[in-house]
Parts: structure tokens; sequence; C-alpha cells
């Protein structure tokens, strides 16, 4: 019997037994997109890939999934950035936007139950502000208001942070009566966007955002908050500090994720080492791009290079070509082979903290199963495995049956036909190597390597795929 979920709470420092706090349904809420520059990678990672997966084992398993990830589309730096361009703010921050939408649907992402913007809940925003200071949590002075740190008795729980050493990272104005209070509003200035509020025209801060929108679509309390191992602090110690202040118990768990990093060094724009997912996707399938992205755990950096990167495409081609060839062997359509029943230590590595890595590794054990299967013409231990292979890939959201991945349609009877002639040509090489005919093995490499095919010999015997491009016929 496999283990219930268990997930690393940041807040505990454990490893945890997910209990939900409604029956079947378990509520996300994801920090999203800055929208101030287009996406690269490691904010992919950060912000899409990772609960994505998340996502996607949970309703494997039966909850419904209420997804809420946000939006910030008014900040410093995309007001900074849209003057520099001579753009509107709005403008800006939509193309951006609109950047990172389609990152999320290249990379095979599901669209969130609902994505909010921060600049269409100015009125939870407001209402939530009144209510701290009502609390004696905050106070204005000059037009901006503050949270007063020292009156939240659990301010640092999650972060580890002490008062006196913090750094809230916010430019010093001369209202605060704290350095390490941070901005709740902003008072407005020249030529910036501007709301109303009890206290003068101004903007909202960045914390209250995610603090107002969760519970406007979650309640006071919900289930996991994630998001990227930078935003711990300030950006989540001070949304907890906001909620709790007003006595919600706002996330029950938190997940945070590892960076994408070259050279050593958290990918950034400042550190002139984006690389963007139109950039990558030039050399490598989107698909491969996934696998690549979710093969390392959520917990763990990745290291970027291509070399990485071109050894994950390889990896995902081997599941492909095993999938293709047994459902071309089965006759199976272009729907593919039938979605089966996962392993139980496909199950065992997901719910244990989504071991995506060790669920892998599962994967391609049953690749070599299938391979040596076909290889010698057990069909049905073959169609067996690539089912399990098919519902595995298929949470891992690497499906190539599915959308987006699922190719042009193509007439089988031709794709069927390829695959027989190119088996029976595997046979005739892998009979010529027993005999230690090697010219004529080396010749059917030759010949079929000219019709644009590749042999792979592996220890469970040869593979077939097609050479020079991911793409199937």
């Amino acid at each position: 019997m496999s283990q219930s979920l268990h997930l690393y709470d940041t807040a505990t420092r454990s490893v945890r037994p997910f209990e939900p706090l409604q029956p079947g349904v378990v509520s996300l809420y994801n920090c999203g997109a800055t929208v101030q520059w287009h996406p690269h990678i490691g904010h992919l990672r950060g912000a899409g890939i990772v609960y994505d997966v998340l996502r996607r084992w949970l309703e494997f398993t039966g909850y419904e999934v209420r997804h809420v990830r946000n939006v910030t589309d008014i900040d410093d730096k995309i007001l900074t950035k849209a003057a520099e361009a001579g753009r509107p703010w709005w403008e800006w921050a939509t193309t951006h936007e609109r950047s990172f939408d389609d990152a999320y649907d290249t990379l095979g992402c599901l669209r969130p139950s609902v994505e909010p913007r921060a600049t269409g809940h100015i009125p939870q925003i407001l209402e939530m502000i009144a209510a701290l200071i009502e609390a004696g949590h905050a106070y204005a002075a000059a037009g901006d208001v503050y949270f007063a740190v020292r009156t939240q008795p659990d301010y640092g729980f999650l972060s580890g942070q002490r008062i006196d050493e913090m750094v809230q990272g916010e430019t010093e104005a001369g209202g605060k009566r704290d350095p390490a209070d941070f901005t709740l509003w902003k008072a407005a200035k020249p030529g910036e966007p501007s709301w109303d509020s009890p206290w003068g025209r101004g903007r909202p801060g960045w914390h209250i955002e995610c603090s107002a929108m969760a519970r406007a679509y979650l309640g006071t309390e919900f289930d996991i908050h994630g998001g990227g191992l930078d935003l711990i602090f300030p950006h989540h110690e001070n949304e907890a500090a906001q909620s709790h202040g007003l006595g919600d118990v706002f996330a029950r768990y938190w997940m945070h994720s590892h960076w994408v990093t070259m050279a050593g060094e958290k990918m950034s724009k400042s550190l002139g080492n984006i690389l963007s997912v139109p950039t990558i996707t030039e050399k490598v399938r989107p698909v491969a791009l996934r696998y690549y992205l979710i093969s390392v755990h959520y917990r763990s950096s990745i290291e970027y290079s291509q070399e990485a990167l071109d050894d994950a495409a390889k990896a995902y081609e081997r599941i492909e070509a095993f999938l293709h060839r047994a459902a071309d062997r089965a006759g199976a359509g272009a729907d593919g082979v039938p979605i089966g029943e996962v392993p139980d230590a496909f199950r065992q590595a997901m719910n244990d903290d989504l071991g995506v890595p060790r669920a892998l590794a599962v994967v391609h054990e049953k690749v070599r199963a299938g391979n040596a299967a076909l290889a010698r013409s057990d069909d049905d231990a073959a169609q067996e495995l690539a089912s399990s292979v098919r519902a595995m890939v298929a949470v891992l959201g690497l499906d190539p049956w599915a959308a987006p991945w699922v190719e042009r349609k193509v007439d089988r009877r031709l794709v069927e036909a390829t695959g027989r002639l190119l088996d029976g040509l595997l046979a005739e090489r892998a009979q010529a190597r027993a005999d230690r005919d090697f010219a004529r093995a080396d010749e059917i490499r030759t010949q079929v390597a000219a019709a644009g095919f590749a042999i792979e010999d592996t220890k469970d015997g040869p593979v077939w795929s097609v050479a020079g491009t991911p793409d199937r016929l």
C-alpha cells in the first residue's frame, strides 16, 4: 500500500503528511509573475512547472484542486521599465503578462482556476489595510501605510530571520517608525498610477496584494502556498504577518522550489544570464524542456547547461520512441496506447514530497522492460508496460498523445508499415551481428540512416528513432 502524500513544509522545516482542510478538495495559491519583463526558465520553474506537477498529481489521486496563481501587474520595476521604454505602464504589464501565458502554455502548464491581477483587487486590499490599522498592526504616515512588524508575535517563523537583522529591501521613507516595518500602501507620486484611499491617493505595496487575493478566492485558511525559494523573505513572511495579524490562519503548508542557476548563480535578469523559453525551444522541443525542468527535485537547484538539456531531450525521446513503437505494433491508431495504472513504486515516489526524479527512474525501468518485450515479440507484455508508462508520463504532463504535445494527424497505416520494415531490418541486423557479419550489419545501419532513422544499441536490444529531429512521422 502506497503511503499518503507527504510534503516538505518550509514553516516547520519538515516533511509532513498532507491533510486538506476540506476532504476531497485542495486549495492551492502560488505566487505568479511580476510582469516587468519576458520570463526565463527560472521564472517558469518557480511559478509554473513545479505547481503544475503538484496539481496534476493531486488531481490524479482524486482531489479537486482550486488553484490560484496571481499576477503582480503594478510594481516599481514595471513602472520604471515602462517609463524607460516610453510606453504606458498598463500596456507594458499586459504585454509581459501575455508573454508569461505563452510560456506556461508552451511548457504544457494547466491554466489555473483563476489568475487574479493586483490592480483588479484594490477594494479588497484597502479593506485589509484598514482592518490592520484598526487592529493596531499598521499605521499611516504622510500618505503611506506601514505594517508594524514588532506587533506580530510570530514574525520570522517562516524565514527564521531575526527582526533586528532583517532588511526589507525597500527604499527608506521618513514616515517609518522602525526600519523593520514594511509598506502596505504607497502615497502617489507625480505621473504614477494611483487609486483613492482613506490615506490619500496611492497604490498597494507588493505583499498586501497576495494576502488580499488569497483571502478573496480561498478564504482565511487554505491548504498550500507555493512559490520560489527567493520569496520566503520578505514576500511570504510579510504575507503571513499581514494575514495572521487579522486572525487568519492563512496557509497550512508552505512549499518553495529552488532556483535554476548558471555558473552557480541564481538566474535573473540583472545577471544577464536569462534563457527564455523561445530561445531554448529553438534548440529542443518544449516537451523536452519540460522534462528537463521537472527531472531534478523541486527543492534542489538546477544548474543549466546545454549538455544537461540535450541529455534530458534524449531521455524523453527514449520514452516517446518506446510508446510509439508499442502503439505501432498494436495498431493503436492516433489515440495511442490506452492509459493504464501507475506502478506502486511511482506512486510512492510522487507521494514522497513529489519525488519526480525517482518517479522518472520507474518510468525508464518500464521503458527498458518494454523494449525488451518488443524485441522478443512479447506484444502482450509490451502493451501492458506501454500503458503503464503512458499513465506515468500523463501524470507528469509529458503524454505524447495529449495536448500540447500531440503530433499532427497522419496516416497510421504508413507509420505502421514503416515500423514493420524497420523492425525487420533490425532483426536482420541483429542476426548479422550474431553471425559476425559486421559488414552486413554496418550496411543496414547505413541504409537506415539514409532513410532518416537512427539505431541505438541498448542492453535490451536495438531501438530505432527518427534521426536529426525529435518529430515523428
